[in-house]
């Protein structure tokens, strides 16, 4: 049997990179897949390769950073497909503008913030109650190697980050009563359009790759945890946060 039978995922920042393959895999696995982004155009295009494919999947323009956004797609979601069950907060993400504390730019750290830490307290906000009211579920962060080790010349991706994996924690404890397991995935560099693209510009994101003795890591990797983590093969499983390095 799939290893997400029946349920209902909401992927955020579904319409490229780690989000388009684990909304692929979920559907891969029987879910009924609900992804959301900014950009209708590949959103549009991942849901339809999906449903191609012979999965169940809807894409809703969001952004995860607007509460009533975020409450609309979850509500739709659950119109459409009569519940939730798990939680995906994928949409993130820092770019060349971050710095030390001292230099790097003010802007760059309220975007990572609002979009990283805000964005993720939102979908949960709206999604925790759907799940509590579908009998239970999970919840999975995205998380980042960097609020757990910290790097240089990041710090405002690094406070967001670390933000995320704290509010990981807090949620696990309030909604474990409520069976809603609530976990996190701390991925070192992965392979991404993204990453290609901050790797290209700036010689201390290749510093960072070349740390890991493993090399990039697939996305793939990183959707088969969600999934693992979204199953009841994890029904014992909350509060963690778990590091996919590629060895650093």
């Amino acid at each position: 049997m799939p290893r997400l039978d029946g349920k209902v995922v909401f992927v955020t920042g579904g319409t490229a990179g780690i989000g388009k393959v684990t909304a692929e895999i979920c559907a891969r696995e029987g879910a009924k897949v609900v992804l959301t982004g900014r950009r209708a155009a590949e959103g549009e295009a991942v849901a339809a390769g999906i449903r191609r494919s012979g999965g169940e999947a809807t894409f809703i323009r969001a952004d995860v950073t607007e509460d009533s956004a975020v409450r609309s797609a979850v509500a739709a979601t659950v119109r459409s497909y009569g519940g939730l069950h798990v939680l995906f907060n994928n949409a993130g993400g820092s770019s060349n503008a971050d710095g030390k504390v001292t230099e790097g730019s003010l802007d760059e750290f309220w975007r990572v913030i609002k979009l990283d830490l805000f964005g993720t307290f939102l979908c949960c906000r709206h999604a925790i109650p759907e799940i509590i009211r579908s009998g239970g579920g999970a919840v999975i962060n995205n998380a980042s190697m960097v609020g757990i080790k910290g790097e240089l010349n990041r710090d405002a991706y690094t406070a967001a980050k670390g933000g995320v994996i704290a509010l990981t924690r807090s949620m696990a404890a309030e909604f474990v009563k409520d069976r809603v397991r609530v976990n996190a995935i701390a991925p070192g560099a992965v392979r991404t359009e993204r990453i290609a693209a901050m790797i290209e510009a700036n010689p201390a994101a290749r510093k960072a790759v070349e740390a890991q003795p493993l090399g990039l890591i697939d996305p793939v990797e990183i959707a088969q945890l969600v999934v693992f983590l979204g199953s009841e093969e994890a029904r014992s499983i909350t509060g963690e946060v778990f590091p996919v390095s590629g060895g650093r």
